[in-house]
């Protein structure tokens, strides 16, 4: 004779997916996500004195999400062992800065798009992908990010949009300056590009 599954046990089986595909890195880059959104959508930030506020509110968000020490560590590779404990303090700060510059026009071109959180892909036992899809009318973009448990939390150290990684388009570039140049020219190259000398 067939048995039927009590309502409060089939409940609690409808609500164990959540609890697989939510966990802590999820909630925690969805969160610093929609704080750009909000900002995004806010219809008291219009104009110049608006567009000020908001891109602040997205460099907030990135510190809070983003772990840049680790973000420049993958990104050099082995070439971060040849800088000085200096230099890489400000390849950092002028890393930071290009990719603020690079990323924070695109954001800011923000139409209503849906954004939505997928799932969490356990890359190691420390790191994790947390999958997403910004989806307009007509595309869907996949955006991954890629997070690291840190003491102070789950940061993200590389971001995959479409399938490039951030850390290898990044990689590339400056792997061909440092082939055949010492890190201080790596340095300067980044002075350079964002207006410090």
């Amino acid at each position: 004779m067939r048995k039927w599954m009590p309502v409060p046990v089939l409940l609690i089986m409808l609500m164990f997916p959540l609890n697989i595909f939510a966990g802590i890195p999820l909630d925690t880059v969805k969160t610093n996500v929609n704080s750009v959104i909000d900002a995004m959508r806010d219809p008291k930030l219009k104009g110049e004195a608006g567009k000020k506020v908001k891109e602040q509110r997205i460099v907030v968000a990135a510190d809070k999400l983003f772990d840049f020490v680790e973000l420049s560590k993958r990104t050099l590779g082995l070439n971060w062992n040849k800088l000085t404990p200096e230099q890489r303090k400000e390849f950092v700060e002028l890393y930071k800065t290009i990719l603020k510059d690079a990323y924070v026009d695109k954001i800011m071109a923000y139409n209503d798009e849906q954004v939505n959180f997928n799932k969490e892909v356990p890359l190691s036992e420390t790191t994790i992908e947390v999958q997403s899809f910004v989806i307009s009318k007509s595309t869907q973009v996949p955006i991954y990010y890629r997070v690291i448990k840190k003491d102070t939390g789950w940061k993200v150290y590389d971001v995959v949009i479409e399938g490039v990684s951030l850390i290898s388009n990044y990689r590339t570039q400056f792997r061909e300056i440092l082939g055949n140049n010492p890190p201080e020219t790596l340095i300067e190259t980044l002075r350079k590009k964002v207006g410090k000398k």
